[in-house]
């Protein structure tokens, strides 16, 4: 039998990959304007100052962006093996509960408490009696009886 084919899990980055992909050609566009300015041997001018500027701008941009890409992929990642691990909790917490001969091997869901357990918490505590087989001057309920 063919495994199934599993879904592949939401990966940003398509907006992101294209911001660091530019930011990568203007980068790589002023090292080479720079590298022709400096290369030509002419004294340093603004556009010398500019080439570099933007040189380094650019490549702390891509740079920036790439490792926000790459957490937002890593994330994405984190996320996805999170979900297909709560479903197969779930699910072999569905089948035990389907396949078990005992109640004991299964937690039950919780339910509204019957008559009985309502009924024992009302009732006083020894640690509502004073020594000497009193009430004690404590306020658990709101009214205080003496």
């Amino acid at each position: 039998m063919a495994d199934p084919v599993l879904p592949v899990p939401h990966r940003p980055g398509a907006v992101s990959m294209f911001f660091v992909a530019k930011a990568g050609v203007f980068a790589l566009a002023f090292w080479i304007w720079l590298l022709v300015l400096v290369l030509t041997g002419d004294d340093a001018t603004g556009a010398h100052v500019l080439a570099a500027t933007g040189a380094i701008t650019t490549t702390l941009v891509g740079v920036v962006l790439g490792i926000r890409l790459a957490l937002q992929h890593s994330a994405a990642v984190r996320h996805a093996e999170l979900k297909r691990l709560l479903v197969d909790i779930s699910w072999n917490a569905f089948a035990a509960a389907g396949n078990a001969e005992t109640s004991g091997k299964v937690v039950p869901f919780p339910t509204a408490p019957s008559e009985d357990e309502r009924s024992s918490r009302d009732r006083i505590s020894v640690f509502d009696r004073a020594p000497g087989g009193e009430r004690s001057g404590r306020n658990r309920g709101g009214d205080r009886r003496r």
